[in-house]
C-alpha cells in the first residue's frame, strides 16, 4: 500500500482518537461479564489483547468500552484507537483521494463499487463532475469563501461562541466524580480550538472571480470626485501606478508567505515578532473601521438624494439623522457570531453594485456621444491633487484578502500570475469610471457621482435605493474582520455560549463600536471625499506600501539590490503617508 493511504489511516485514526473518552480503551473484564470467553475470542481476533488495568509501568489503567452506554455499538471506535489496521478491514468507505480509486475515466474501479455505498459515492461523484471527489464548487460567495479558508489578514473570524464545542460540562462532571448518563454525549466534547484553514481546492475561473468581486466595492463610486480633485490625466497616471505599486506590494507579501505561511498577522510575528503582528491587524481594524465610517456617510447621502428627488425638494430629513438611523440595521446585524450568516447579504450588495455600474457606464457613453466632453475638464489641478491619491489608495485597498484567496486554490503557485490579470482589468474598470464620470459631468462631478445623474427618472431614483442598500448591508460584513479583532483583544477566549453575561458584554462592546462609527460618520459627513482620502492616506498606505517591504526586507531579501528595493519602497509609502496625510488634513479640516 502507497504511503499517501499509511498518513491518511493514520490521520483518521487521530481524528477518531480525539473524541473518545480518555479513560476506556479496548480491554476487556472477561472475569466480571457473563459469557467472557466467547467475547474474549471475539475480541482476540479484532483487536490486539489489551489488559484491564495497570498493563505496564507507567501505563494508564484503562477500563472496558464495553461498560460505556452503547458500548457494544461503538466499540469499533476504540479499536480502531486501539489498534490500526488496514483500511479494508476498518473502514466501509475508502477515502476518495486516492487518484488509485479511479480509472481514467472517473470511474471507481469494481472493487470499490462492490464495498458499502459504493453506488452512492460513484453517483455523487459523476453528479458534481469530478475525478475522486476533490473539486466540489467551493463557495456561493465570498463571505463563505472567508467562512471555509479561515483568516481575514491572519485573524481567524470564527466567534468563540460558535468555533468549537465547550468543555466545561465534561469538566465539571469529573470534579464532581459523577458517572457518564444516558444524557451525555458518546462523543466527548473538545476545548475551543483555532480552525485549521482546509486545503484549497479552487480552480483558476473561481480563484479569478472571487479576487475581482474582493477588489471591486463602493469605493469606486467616489472615483469621479477624486478625477475632477487631480485632473483627467493625472488622475489616470495616479490610478496606474497606484495598481503597480499595489502589485509589487502584493508580490513581496506573497513571497513571504511563501517561505514563513500564515496569514499576514502571523508572518508578521514569524519575522518581527509579536508586536509587528499587532500592529498589522491594528491597521486592518482601522481601515475597516473607515470603510465603514464611508459606508455610513454614503447611505445617508443617497438616501438625501433619494427623498429630495421624490418630494420635490421638500425632505424635512438631513444627512445626520440618516446616519444615525442606520445604527438600527447595523447594530441587530453586529450581534451575529457567525460570519457565514452575513453571507445573503453581501451576495445582494453584489447584485446591486453590479446593476449600478452598467447604468453608470451606459449613461456616460451615450451622453458623451452625444454632447461631447464636459468643457471644463482639466488634465491637472495643483490645488487638490493629493485627495486623489488617497481615493486611489482606498479604492485598491484589499491586500488583507490576497492570502486567503490563494489559500483557496488547487494550485497556489499559479496565483500571482492571476492576480497580475485581475489587478489589470480592474484598473480598466475603475480608471473608465473615474474619467467617463468626470469627462461626463465635469466641475459639477458630486461626491457621489449617482446625484449628478437626472434625479426625475424613476431608473436613477432605482439605482440610488439599490446602491445604497448595497453598502448598508455590506457594512456588517466589512465590520466583522475588526469587530473580532478587538473583541479578541479585550476579551480574549472567553465564550459566551454559556455565559450570559460575557455574551451581552461582548453585545454592549459591538453597539458602543458601531455607536462610535456613527459618530464619526457625522463628523466627516459634510467632506466625505476628503473623509476617504484621509482614510485611504493613513490607514491603508502602511498596509500595502510600509510592512510588506518591511518584511520582505527583514525576512526574505538576501541580494544587496533585493535590500535596497525594499528600503526605497519603504521610504516612499513612509513619505507618501506622512505627506498625503499632512496635505489633506491641512487643505480639508484646518481651512
Amino acid at each position: 500500500m502507497s504511503s499517501t493511504p499509511q498518513r491518511s489511516d493514520e490521520r483518521q485514526t487521530a481524528i477518531v482518537a480525539e473524541h473518545l473518552h480518555a479513560g476506556y480503551g479496548t480491554a476487556f473484564d472477561a472475569g466480571e461479564d457473563a459469557g467472557g470467553s466467547g467475547l474474549e475470542t471475539q475480541s482476540a481476533h479484532s483487536a490486539p489483547p489489551v489488559t484491564a488495568g495497570v498493563t505496564g509501568e507507567g501505563e494508564e489503567q484503562q477500563e472496558s468500552s464495553l461498560r460505556l452506554p452503547g458500548g457494544d455499538i461503538h466499540r469499533g471506535l476504540y479499536k480502531i484507537k486501539a489498534a490500526p489496521i488496514q483500511r479494508s478491514k476498518t473502514f466501509s468507505h475508502p477515502p476518495r483521494q486516492d487518484s488509485e480509486a479511479t480509472d481514467d475515466d472517473g470511474m471507481l474501479h469494481p472493487e470499490e463499487m462492490l464495498q458499502p455505498q459504493g453506488f452512492r459515492r460513484q453517483f455523487v461523484m459523476q453528479k458534481h463532475r469530478v475525478q475522486g471527489g476533490r473539486n466540489l464548487p467551493i463557495t456561493r460567495n465570498f463571505i463563505e469563501f472567508l467562512d471555509l479558508y479561515g483568516s481575514f489578514a491572519g485573524e481567524d473570524l470564527a466567534e468563540s461562541d460558535e468555533e468549537a464545542l465547550e468543555f466545561e460540562e465534561e469538566e465539571e462532571e469529573q470534579e464532581a466524580g459523577t458517572a457518564p448518563t444516558e444524557t451525555r454525549p458518546l462523543l466527548g466534547r473538545r476545548r475551543p480550538s483555532t480552525r485549521p484553514p482546509k486545503k484549497g481546492d479552487s480552480g483558476m475561473v473561481n480563484t479569478f472571480f472571487t479576487t475581482v468581486k474582493a477588489f471591486i466595492g463602493t469605493g469606486i463610486m467616489f472615483l469621479p470626485k477624486a478625477f475632477k480633485n487631480g485632473g483627467i490625466l493625472f488622475s489616470s497616471l495616479a490610478m496606474l501606478s497606484v495598481a503597480a505599486i499595489s502589485m509589487l506590494a502584493f508580490h513581496l507579501l506573497l513571497a513571504c508567505r511563501a517561505r514563513y505561511g500564515g496569514g499576514y498577522g502571523d508572518i508578521g510575528r514569524e519575522i518581527a515578532g509579536p508586536r509587528m503582528r499587532a500592529l498589522i491587524l491594528g491597521s486592518i481594524t482601522l481601515s475597516q473601521l473607515g470603510f465603514v465610517c464611508t459606508g455610513l456617510v454614503f447611505v445617508a447621502d443617497n438616501w438625501h438624494s433619494f427623498l429630495q428627488a421624490v418630494t420635490n425638494g421638500a425632505s424635512p430629513v438631513g444627512v445626520i439623522p440618516l446616519i444615525a438611523v442606520q445604527a438600527a440595521v447595523i447594530i441587530p446585524l453586529s450581534f451575529i457570531r457567525n460570519i457565514s450568516k452575513l453571507g445573503p447579504a453581501a451576495l445582494i450588495a453584489d447584485v446591486f453594485i453590479v446593476i449600478g455600474l452598467v447604468y453608470i457606464y451606459y449613461y456616460d457613453i451615450v451622453a458623451l456621444s452625444s454632447r461631447g466632453m464636459h468643457p471644463s475638464v482639466e488634465l491637472f489641478n495643483p490645488d487638490a491633487y493629493t485627495m486623489t491619491i488617497g481615493a486611489s489608495i482606498f479604492t485598491f485597498e484589499g491586500i488583507g484578502l490576497v492570502l486567503p484567496i490563494q489559500s483557496s486554490m488547487r494550485n497556489p503557485e499559479r496565483f500571482e500570475p492571476l492576480l497580475g490579470v485581475v489587478m489589470l482589468i480592474i484598473t480598466v474598470i475603475f480608471t473608465s469610471i473615474g474619467a467617463l464620470c468626470y469627462a461626463t459631468f465635469g466641475s459639477d462631478t458630486q461626491i457621489e457621482v449617482i446625484d449628478n445623474f437626472p434625479q426625475d427618472s424613476r431608473l436613477v431614483n432605482a439605482v440610488q435605493v439599490m446602491y445604497a442598500l448595497a453598502v448598508l448591508v455590506g457594512n456588517p460584513v466589512q465590520l466583522f474582520p475588526a469587530m473580532r479583532i478587538l473583541e479578541h483583544r479585550f476579551f480574549g477566549d472567553r465564550s459566551g455560549k454559556k455565559d450570559l453575561l460575557t455574551k451581552w458584554k461582548k453585545n454592549a462592546f459591538r453597539s458602543a463600536l458601531v455607536a462610535v462609527c456613527v459618530a464619526i460618520s457625522i463628523a466627516g459627513s459634510a467632506n466625505l471625499d476628503r473623509f476617504v482620502a484621509l482614510i485611504g492616506s493613513l490607514a491603508c498606505v502602511p498596509l500595502v506600501y510600509i510592512y510588506p517591504p518591511y518584511l520582505h526586507y527583514k525576512g526574505v531579501a538576501t541580494s544587496r539590490a533585493a535590500k535596497i528595493g525594499d528600503l526605497a519602497f519603504m521610504t516612499l509609502g513612509a513619505v507618501g503617508m506622512v505627506y498625503t496625510t499632512t496635505i489633506t488634513v491641512v487643505n480639508s479640516f484646518l481651512h
